[in-house]
């Protein structure tokens, strides 16, 4: 699946659930988060990474604390504009930690998939369906394990949540990258 397809549909799903959020002050599973947080966090981070590392500028859109549907409907909408865009593949995004890195893979492997993960964050803080593709969270988990002790020392994961070694693989996703998966 090319990147623009997965971002549509992971952002789809995401949509859903900024669509169904009746109360954005909901505490949200990342702590001292509240749902509004979230789209907060996937609104606000990505537009620096892109203008700093390949000087492209997305669309912003209102405040996330004016009209988080809005924000998040403009930012997407942006964001798939740029990856619908048949250069963006020929372009390079450029950052000390990752290196150069074509632009759509970019996008895809680091926004698209936090994205995913944080479509059940905002699910759990406002009450709505929590279940992701079970093929994705396989190929996250699969890619992230190997990672673990980098990823937790980048202050971007809390700690691994103790789940049983049977639990379905969205469970064990959500516990690897700091959640409570408990209902």
């Amino acid at each position: 699946m090319s990147a623009a397809d997965e971002h549509r549909r992971v952002a789809g799903a995401f949509t859903d659930r900024v669509v169904g959020a009746t109360d954005w002050d909901a505490p949200a599973p990342v702590e001292g988060w509240a749902a509004r947080d979230v789209v907060r966090h996937l609104v606000e981070w990505l537009p620096a990474l892109l203008q700093g590392g390949a000087g492209v500028t997305l669309a912003r859109g209102p405040s996330v604390d004016d009209d988080p549907v809005g924000a998040w409907r403009v930012h997407s909408d942006a964001v798939q504009a740029l990856l619908d865009d048949p250069e963006t593949p020929s372009k390079v995004l450029t950052n000390p930690h990752i290196g150069e890195v074509p632009l759509d893979e970019a996008v895809d492997r680091f926004y698209t998939a936090d994205v995913f993960m944080h479509t059940w964050d905002l699910a759990r803080a406002t009450g709505q369906d929590e279940t992701l593709d079970a093929e994705k969270c396989a190929v996250m988990l699969a890619g992230m394990e190997p990672m673990d002790e980098m990823l937790r020392a980048s202050g971007q994961y809390g700690p691994r949540v103790d789940v049983p070694a049977d639990a379905d693989v969205q469970t064990r996703l959500i516990a690897f990258i700091g959640r409570d998966p408990r209902p």
